[in-house]
């Protein structure tokens, strides 16, 4: 049996056929049911890319077929089609996990459209899962996120890690950058030897030169006996040096030498020591740039740079910080011996709309610092610092678009007062902002959901998602 592309299910004979005249040009095998009961009996047997669901049935309802297909976890997308009178039904139907909906009557254009789009998704959606399934989970062990970023992350470290070849990381601050050199170490066939971490800021310019190659008694002011530098130490292991952009740049030319024959000289020294060590390297600043400036050696650059690898910050990574939230107050819950569980709505909806400027370590310090100036089991709003730092993007972008209908220019005038108001008695939190804007939006659009999305140039699917973060209800 050839597979079936998209399973229609419509009462009326007319109205069917002329939505496959519309979609014969696709080329899809289009199977027609006329009631649900015929409907579920193909469906159980081969599931179709594709469900074109009339929600008005002779026999059931479509809301009914939808649950089954929800139920039974299959990947076909659904769009809905609906009369105008129906659209709040089409709405509850795209909560429940429907694609899209088709609102009577449509054109030929508007259907194909709508159908190619939902199969491009499909198609994505396995692409995702088959990497997903063959990239390996690290969350448990070193890294918490499972947004594609961090997928993306999981991959290079799977592919670098079996390599002696140099590693350069970049990143924001407090992106996680050694933890990603500890997750290298640890899946390298060199995980059973030493991993030694050295941050070149942090040591005083004329130290690090001992810090990392050692010294012999006498060699300066305070040697008073001979000392091996982290070169020596990370010896069968891994040398991470983070901050690197810091060293100074005489020193640079002794690292490149190091790096090219794994020999050094302690400082006061005369004898070559040879070392087999493998080097990560990070900073949080531009390297190219600082090669520009003349601050970082090309050559030196270009030894580290062997496999660039750049951390993604907090903010390209939203669906994971839900998952960090819950994982720090469960972390630090334990080890100050609180109760907290959870986030009442509110304060989840002003953490998730944070910036996180600092990252991951600044989640993780403000989590730390909640659990331990508070009592109870729950998370509130007056709980938790003033978060200054979101940014006003949304906001920024919708005054300058060129043209707007007359019901975006009244949302944007809404938008820019509760901003100004925010700014001005620095007093309503960014998460109330937004949440002001999608409400205001939403009751000047009379409900429509589309159309509030539209103006607030968001996808319909993050509408959604704001509205039941913020509890919003139509």
């Amino acid at each position: 049996m050839k597979h079936i592309d998209i399973l229609l299910i419509e009462d009326s004979s007319s109205l069917a056929q002329t939505y496959i005249e519309y979609l014969k040009p696709t080329g899809l095998n289009i199977i027609h049911c006329a009631n649900g009961t015929d409907a579920l009996k193909i469906f159980d047997k081969e599931t179709p890319s594709l469900v074109l669901l009339d929600l008005k049935l002779p026999d059931m309802s479509g809301m009914t077929i939808l649950d089954h297909i929800q139920s039974h976890s299959a990947s076909a997308n659904v769009i809905i089609i609906t009369a105008h009178g129906s659209v709040e039904i089409a709405v509850s139907a795209m909560q429940k996990g429907a694609f899209d909906f088709l609102l009577k009557p449509f054109s030929a254009n508007r259907l194909r459209t709508t159908v190619t789009n939902a199969l491009n998704n499909r198609k994505l959606v396995q692409i995702v899962k088959t990497f997903e399934e063959a990239v390996p989970n690290y969350a448990s062990e070193t890294f918490i996120g499972q947004s594609s970023a961090m997928k993306a992350i999981y991959h290079m470290i799977k592919n670098a890690a079996t390599s002696d070849a140099a590693i350069f990381i970049t990143g924001e601050s407090g992106t996680g950058k050694e933890l990603c050199a500890e997750a290298l170490h640890s899946k390298s066939k060199r995980s059973s030897g030493p991993f030694v971490a050295v941050n070149c800021g942090a040591i005083p310019r004329e130290l690090l030169e001992s810090e990392l190659f050692g010294h012999k008694k006498g060699a300066f002011t305070g040697a008073i006996s001979e000392r091996d530098g982290v070169a020596s130490m990370a010896n069968g292991g891994t040398l991470f040096l983070d901050e690197i952009a810091e060293l100074d740049i005489d020193l640079q030319i002794k690292l490149l030498r190091f790096i090219q024959t794994k020999t050094f000289r302690k400082v006061g020294g005369n004898k070559d020591i040879t070392v087999d060590v493998r080097f990560v390297c990070a900073t949080n600043r531009n390297p190219l740039e600082q090669v520009r400036l003349g601050k970082f050696r090309e050559d030196l650059f270009y030894r580290l740079n062997v496999i660039p690898i750049h951390m993604p910050p907090l903010r390209d990574r939203e669906e994971d910080v839900q998952i960090l939230l819950e994982h720090f107050l469960e972390l630090f819950s334990a080890q100050e011996n609180k109760e907290f569980s959870n986030f009442s709505e509110s304060a989840l909806s002003q953490l998730t709309s944070h910036a996180w400027p600092g990252n991951v370590r600044e989640l993780q310090n403000l989590i730390q610092q909640v659990v331990v100036m508070n009592e109870g089991e729950q998370i509130e709003v007056d709980m938790l610092p003033i978060l200054t730092s979101q940014p006003f993007k949304a906001a920024s972008h919708v005054s300058q678009a060129p043209s707007i209908p007359n019901a975006q220019t009244e949302v944007q005038a809404n938008i820019e007062n509760t901003i100004a108001s925010a700014i001005i008695g620095a007093a309503i939190p960014l998460w109330m902002v937004e949440k002001n804007a999608i409400e205001q939006t939403i009751s000047i659009c009379e409900g429509n959901v589309v159309k509030a999305a539209a103006c607030l140039e968001l996808s319909p699917s993050t509408v959604y998602r704001k509205m039941r973060n913020f509890g919003i209800e139509l």
